[in-house]
C-alpha cells in the first residue's frame, strides 16, 4: 500500500530495465567472446578443463541430479505448482513474481545467447550437444530466477524455526546448478556467472514492477491525541509525511511532529509529547529509538505504537510486525492494545536504564560496538555477521550467574543475553521460551569450545535442536531477576544500544508496565516445553 502507479507505467519500467539487462549482458557476451587485443584472458576455460580430469562416479551423480532440477521440465514443473498453490491461497503477487521472473530470464537467455552465439567448452560434455549456445548458462539462470525467487518468498512468508533453513535450502540450489554445469562441461565461469546475474537481474526488476497493495486495512481507533517522536538519522521527510498520513485518517487529526536527540534517542521528545497531552506516541527508529520511547510511556496509561526503521528492530519483529514502515505502521493500528513487560538494568558505570528486547554482555556487546553505522545501512542486519566473524576468537568470561533466590552459577560463556523477546534477526529463535509478556526474562549463556563448539551452537539456533546442562553449547535459564558478574570488564549492550564496559549486569523484569498496538503477539508456552 506504499506505492501508487499508473497502469501502464509498472509494465513500461519493466520493459526499460528488461531492455538495459539484455544490452548489458549482449555486451559482456560480444567482449569476452571478441576480445580487443589484451583485453580478455581465455585460460577460463583451464578449470572447466581441470574439473573434467578428476571427474569421478559420486560428483558425477551429484551433478547430473543438480543439472536435473534446472532442466526445462523441472523448472516449469516446479514453477507450475508453487504458482498454482500460490493462487489457491489468494496469494497472485508471490504467483506472478515467482512465474514472471522464471520467464522473463527464459526470454532473455534465448535472446542474449543467440546474439553471442558463444561455443561450449573444448572437453567431454556430459550433457551432449545442447541446441543454444554457452553465454549465459539458462540452467543457472532458471535455477537463480525459481529457487531464489522462493527463497524469497520464504523469508518473508515463513515464521519460526523453518525460516532459516527454508531460504539457505532454496538459495543453495543455484550454487550448487553453478559448479554442477562447470563440472560436466556445458559452460565457461563466466557463462555461469552471467546466467546468474541473468536470473537475478529478472527476479528483482518483476518484484519492482509489482504493484503494491492498495487496499487500506481497517484498524482501530487511537486513544486521544498523537505523537510521532523519529530519529531524523534514519526516517526522512518523505517517510514521515506518509507515515502521518496513515495516522490522520484514523487518529481525527494531524500527528505531534518530535525529532528524537541524539543523545537521549527520543525520551525526552517523547516525554514532551506526554505533556503536550498525547495518548499515543509511535516511534519511528531503531531499537534505541523505540526502547527511549518505551521507558517514557511505560506506566503512564498512554500507548506505545511501534516502526520499525532501523537495523535490528528486534521488538517489533517479536510483535508481528512486518519489516516496511508503513506496512508495520497499518499493522500496528489493526491490532489491540496490549500490556508488555519490560527489562529494568543497571550495572557498574551506567545509571539505570530501560530495555525492551534483549540485554547482552560479551561477544554479541562487542559486536554491536564495532558494526558501524555505514556497514549497517549498506547491508541492514547481515552487518553484524561480519562483526561477529571478527569476535569469534575473543577470550572467553568467567560468568556467574544469579537467577532470583538461587544458588551463583559459574560458567565460561562466550556471550550472556537476557531477552524480554525471543527472535533475532532472520526468524532465529535464540530464546524460545521467551515472550514480551510473560512476566519473566530468559537468558541465554552462549559456551561454545572452539571452531565445532561454535558450530554445535549455530547448529541449535538454526534448527531448534537443543540439549540442556551446563555442557550445552546453549544453556537456558528463566527468572524475574538475573545478576551477570563477569570476571573482568567486558562490552555491554542494550537493545543493540552500547554502554559503558563492566563487569557487573543486573537485570529485573518489569511486569505489563507498557502498553502497545500490536497485531500479534507469540504464544509461548509451547515454545518453552521445547526447551524444558
Amino acid at each position: 500500500m506504499t506505492r501508487t502507479q499508473g497502469g501502464g507505467r509498472p509494465l513500461a519500467g519493466l520493459l526499460a530495465v528488461l531492455a538495459a539487462q539484455a544490452a548489458l549482458l549482449v555486451a559482456v557476451g560480444l567482449l569476452i567472446t571478441h576480445p580487443p587485443a589484451g583485453w580478455w584472458d581465455p585460460r577460463e576455460g583451464a578449470l572447466v578443463g581441470w574439473l573434467a580430469e578428476h571427474r569421478n562416479p559420486a560428483a558425477t551423480a551429484v551433478s547430473s541430479f543438480a543439472s536435473a532440477v534446472a532442466f526445462t521440465p523441472a523448472v516449469v514443473t516446479v514453477t507450475a505448482v508453487a504458482a498454482g498453490l500460490l493462487l489457491l491461497g489468494r496469494r497472485w503477487r508471490p504467483a506472478v513474481l515467482l512465474a514472471g521472473a522464471v520467464a522473463v530470464q527464459a526470454a532473455l537467455f534465448v535472446l542474449v545467447a543467440h546474439v553471442v552465439d558463444r561455443p561450449r567448452p573444448e572437453v567431454v560434455r556430459l550433457d551432449g550437444a545442447l541446441p543454444t549456445s554457452g553465454f549465459p548458462s539458462g540452467h543457472v539462470g532458471a535455477a537463480t530466477a525459481l529457487y531464489g525467487g522462493l527463497g524469497l518468498l520464504a523469508l518473508h512468508g515463513v515464521r519460526g524455526r523453518w525460516r532459516v533453513p527454508l531460504c539457505a535450502l532454496a538459495w543453495a540450489v543455484p550454487v550448487l546448478v553453478a559448479f554442477a554445469r562447470l563440472y560436466r562441461g556445458m559452460h565457461h565461469p563466466t557463462d555461469v556467472l552471467a546466467g546468474a546475474a541473468n536470473g537475478a537481474a529478472a527476479l528483482w526488476a518483476v518484484r519492482r514492477a509489482l504493484p503494491a497493495r492498495q487496499e487500506r486495512p481497517r484498524w482501530l481507533p487511537l486513544d486521544g491525541p498523537v505523537a510521532v517522536v523519529f530519529n531524523p538519522v534514519v526516517v526522512d521527510g518523505a517517510l514521515l509525511d506518509r507515515l502521518c498520513a496513515l495516522l490522520a485518517v484514523p487518529g481525527g487529526g494531524e500527528p505531534l511532529r518530535l525529532p528524537g536527540a541524539a543523545d537521549d534517542s527520543g525520551r525526552a521528545a517523547a516525554a514532551r509529547a506526554l505533556a503536550a497531552g498525547a495518548r499515543t506516541v509511535v516511534a519511528c527508529g531503531g531499537d534505541g529509538t523505540v526502547t527511549a520511547c518505551a521507558e517514557a510511556v511505560a506506566g503512564t496509561g498512554a500507548t506505545l505504537v511501534v516502526v520499525p526503521c532501523g537495523t535490528g528492530n528486534l521488538l517489533a519483529r517479536n510483535l508481528g510486525l512486518p519489516a516496511g514502515p508503513e506496512a508495520a505502521l497499518a499493522a500496528a493500528l489493526s491490532g489491540p492494545v496490549r500490556r508488555i513487560d519490560l527489562i529494568r538494568a543497571e550495572g557498574d558505570g551506567f545509571p539505570e536504564r530501560a530495555a525492551a528486547a534483549m540485554v547482552g554482555m560479551g561477544l554479541d556487546a562487542a559486536v554491536m560496538a564495532d558494526t558501524g553505522r555505514a556497514l549497517k545501512r549498506r547491508l541492514g542486519w547481515p552487518a553484524y555477521l561480519v562483526g561477529a566473524a571478527r569476535h569469534l576468537g575473543d577470550r572467553r568470561i568467567a560468568l556467574t550467574v544469579t537467577v532470583d533466590d538461587g544458588p551463583p552459577v559459574r560458567r565460561r560463556v562466550g556471550t550472556a543475553v537476557v531477552g524480554n523477546v525471543g527472535a533475532l534477526q532472520g526468524g532465529v529463535r535464540l530464546l524460545p521460551g521467551a515472550a514480551p509478556d510473560d512476566g519473566v526474562l530468559d537468558l541465554v549463556l552462549v559456551q561454545p569450545h572452539g571452531l565445532r563448539g561454535w558450530c554445535a551452537a549455530l547448529f541449535a539456533l538454526v534448527t531448534g535442536v537443543r540439549r540442556s546442562g551446563p555442557d550445552a553449547p546453549l544453556e537456558h535459564f528463566r527468572g524475574r531477576r538475573i545478576v551477570l558478574a563477569a570476571d573482568r570488564p567486558c562490552p555491554r549492550e542494550c537493545d543493540g544500544d552500547p554502554v559503558p564496559g563492566g563487569r557487573v549486569l543486573c537485570l529485573t523484569v518489569r511486569p505489563g508496565v507498557l502498553l502497545v498496538r500490536a497485531p500479534g503477539l507469540p504464544a509461548p508456552a509451547a515454545a518453552r516445553e521445547a526447551v524444558a
